[in-house]
């Protein structure tokens, strides 16, 4: 069964959408704060986080870069789940790194489709741990990148648009095309 955390302050979610996420063979587990739910994430092997944006301690936003930083499965897909869905804090969400962004209130079976296409998105066959292109080397394991020997800084929007086009060399994307391989299907981000 693959496991996933929730990190949300609010008690009463956590177990009905854990009865909600078995359906789907998905084990749902759950932290009411930022500290515990880094806890978990170190000792646990998590396929997948969703993440309060207002929590105790520290912000989801805060908490999203914090994961990213490396200690905590830098490549671990993010699902932010808040009731701030303002554009700008949707758009805040995905450049800090998180995978996608789910307004509340939501449905059970929407963020399920969301979790299952990032998870979908992160599947890499295994003989394929790495991409040669034009002078760049992209380790898919580590997420290093590397140019002509020396190694690249890139977000994680960034290093996702890399490895989308690095993996299928010569094919030609809408930008329709882009935008729903790396933020899911009718993703309503308007800036270009």
């Amino acid at each position: 069964m693959t496991r996933i955390l929730l990190i949300d302050d609010e008690e009463q979610l956590a177990t009905p959408l854990a009865i909600y996420f078995k359906r789907f063979d998905l084990q749902l587990e759950s932290a009411t704060r930022p500290t515990l739910g880094l806890k978990k994430l170190e000792s646990g092997d998590f396929a997948a986080a969703i993440l309060d944006v207002m929590l105790p301690e520290m912000d989801g936003f805060e908490l999203c870069r914090t994961i990213r930083s490396g200690r905590y499965g830098r490549d671990i897909p993010i699902i932010m789940l808040t009731a701030r869905g303002e554009v700008m804090d949707r758009v805040a969400g995905l450049e800090l790194g998180a995978d996608d962004y789910l307004p509340k209130p939501f449905e059970p079976r929407e963020l399920v489709a969301r979790l299952q296409t990032v998870l979908r998105r992160r599947r890499v066959p295994a003989e394929k741990s790495r991409l040669m292109f034009n002078g760049l080397q992209i380790d898919l394991d580590t997420h290093a990148v590397l140019r002509h020997g020396d190694a690249v800084a890139l977000t994680c929007s960034e290093y996702a648009l890399l490895v989308l086009l690095a993996s299928t060399p010569g094919k030609v994307f809408s930008r329709d095309d882009i935008l729903n391989n790396l933020r899911g299907h009718e993703a309503d981000l308007f800036s270009r």
